[in-house]
């Protein structure tokens, strides 16, 4: 398992060629993730990049939940510490 995690220097990129398929690249800071086809483009390559969209639609998904709640947890403790120090929200 390799694990690359996100943060200021982490993006993506999309190089379209028009003679040769396209390359996905995954920037992690000092480590780069190329995607591409091993050839003329397939079928299976046209289901990969379809469940690889998937995939990342739901991790975003996820992740906008998990922003959501964590900032709300983050609100309500701060409203729970005014009311306690007797400071105005």
């Amino acid at each position: 398992m390799i694990r690359l995690t996100t943060g200021q220097a982490t993006r993506t990129l999309r190089h379209p060629y028009a003679l040769h398929p396209p390359v996905l690249a995954l920037d992690f800071g000092a480590t780069s993730v190329l995607i591409t086809t091993a050839g003329p483009v397939t079928v299976d390559d046209l289901k990969f990049a379809r469940q690889l969209a998937r995939e990342a639609a739901l991790f975003v998904l996820t992740l906008e939940r998990h922003f959501s709640v964590s900032h709300c947890e983050h609100r309500h403790a701060d409203q729970s510490a005014k009311v306690a120090t007797g400071k105005a929200a």
